[in-house]
């Protein structure tokens, strides 16, 4: 239940019609009505105490509206936040949905371009396969022909000699057996007697035996046995033969056939010869007389280009250790013109050390002795380099240099003479004492006088340029 408001339409809402007498149900007995003297001043009080009603209710219905309206301000502001919260809510969670559904959507374009990639990938590398195996195949097919080609040019070739040599094998024989027919009726005529008849066996053992001991020596070329006993004894057979067929010839007929029937005698055996000859060389892999001589060609070439590289490399091998000597000399110059005390130092330990010259490992010991530190170093360069760190350091704490010179001399041996003037500390701090520590030894005593000419030389150096 609401109170109603204290305003309507922008106007104050109008008091209530008082009730002017008293008010009576119907069908009630009337009540006395009091005389004009008793009922003003009642009247008067009831309306005062009406109005003052009147008002308490007013206002008690103005605060109650007014905590009614507050409530449902609240309420409509806690309902409006509530619905900004869900909104809100909604918002974020459409937000992350969209968020989510974009990282999905691209994860899954991402995969699908990954898969597309692999596919394309796994595409080519089939196809690489493929294609290598194509290649593979089409090589192996190409190897297998000219393989074929060439065993069948060499098959080829290999029948073709042998034909050529089974051809000349038996033009050979047919030669022999001609030339054998050719000399055998002089030898015949030549042993013909007729009281021995049996003599005219003689020209078939001469021709015959030089026929058996050149098969003699096939036999023995084919054993990879020694040939040339059997033939020289078919050449001297074959001589012989020659020899009765020119004597019996000239004798009992003419010259030509003398000598026709000996050159037949001597060409029949020299032929089949010929051929074991050449026989016995192309088992033996012997070459021809074209191929020696190309061969003793090449081998001079070869042995004159390896003359020529031994003789550069012997010119070069000179001229190195020309270099070197050179190299040597200028150096020994040099080092005794930049370090003369070192170098000094340095002969003395060569020969100490049973060196005909200065060695690195006896320059550096040298070195060392004299300077105290390895090549290419000195007190001088030590003591600049320190500086020059420590003015690298300095400036880049952005510090000044001239601080430079307060911690120069902290640690001041008692061997080095100290500065004149008294510090300005106060107490004096105690000073060292002759004794305190041990001398130093005469070589580095030496440095340190060295050292303290060069920085005096440097300073009045400055000084003048300055």
């Amino acid at each position: 239940m609401t109170a109603s408001p204290p305003k309507v339409n922008g106007h104050a809402r109008p008091l209530p019609v008082p009730v002017l007498g008293d008010w009576q149900p119907i069908g009630a007995a009337p009540t006395p009505k009091p005389t004009a003297a008793e009922t003003v001043e009642p009247v008067e009080a009831q309306t005062e105490n009406d109005l003052v009603a009147q008002a308490q209710a007013e206002a008690i219905r103005a605060q109650a509206w007014a905590e009614s309206e507050k409530q449902r301000l609240a309420a409509e502001a806690e309902k409006e936040a509530a619905l900004a919260k869900a909104q809100a809510e909604a918002d974020a969670i459409r937000v992350k949905a969209e968020e989510e559904a974009r990282k999905l959507r691209l994860a899954n374009d991402r995969a699908e371009r990954k898969a597309a990639e692999e596919q394309a990938a796994s595409e080519a590398r089939i196809a690489e396969s493929r294609k290598r195996k194509a290649d593979a195949d089409r090589a192996r097919e190409e190897a297998d022909r000219q393989a074929a080609e060439q065993h069948a040019a060499a098959t080829a070739a290999e029948a073709e000699i042998t034909e050529a040599e089974n051809r000349w094998r038996g033009y050979a024989r047919s030669f022999y057996i001609v030339c054998a027919i050719v000399a055998l009726p002089v030898q015949v005529a030549a042993f013909y007697n007729p009281k021995a008849l049996w003599l005219m066996a003689a020209p078939l053992m001469l021709e015959g035996g030089a026929w058996v001991v050149l098969k003699g020596a096939a036999a023995a070329v084919v054993s990879h046995r020694p040939h040339w006993h059997y033939r020289l004894i078919a050449w001297l057979l074959a001589f012989l033969a020659a020899g009765i067929n020119l004597w019996h010839g000239l004798n009992a007929f003419d010259p030509a056939t003398a000598i026709g029937t000996a050159f037949a005698s001597i060409a029949g055996p020299g032929v089949w010869d010929l051929h074991e000859h050449g026989r016995i060389r192309k088992r033996d892999g012997k070459l021809s007389w074209r191929e020696r001589l190309a061969q003793r060609k090449a081998e001079r070439a070869e042995a004159a280009r390896e003359a020529a590289e031994e003789a550069q490399r012997a010119a070069e091998l000179e001229a190195s250790r020309k270099a070197e000597a050179e190299r040597f000399k200028k150096l020994a110059e040099n080092r005794s013109n930049d370090f003369p005390e070192v170098w000094k130092h340095a002969l003395k330990l060569a020969a100490a050390l049973g060196e005909i010259t200065v060695t690195e490992p006896i320059w550096v010991r040298a070195h060392i002795d004299i300077e105290g530190c390895e090549p290419g170093d000195s007190v001088d360069i030590i003591r600049t380099r320190n500086m020059n760190a420590k003015r690298v350091e300095l400036a880049r704490e952005n510090r000044s240099v001239n601080t430079l010179s307060k911690s120069t001399n902290a640690q001041r041996a008692i061997q080095i003479n100290g500065s004149s003037r008294r510090s300005s500390y106060k107490p004096v701090p105690p000073r060292r004492t002759p004794g305190d520590t041990a001398p130093y030894h005469p070589l580095a005593r030496r440095a340190n006088g060295e050292t303290k000419r060069r920085l005096n030389a440097a300073k009045k150096t400055s000084e003048t340029k300055g």
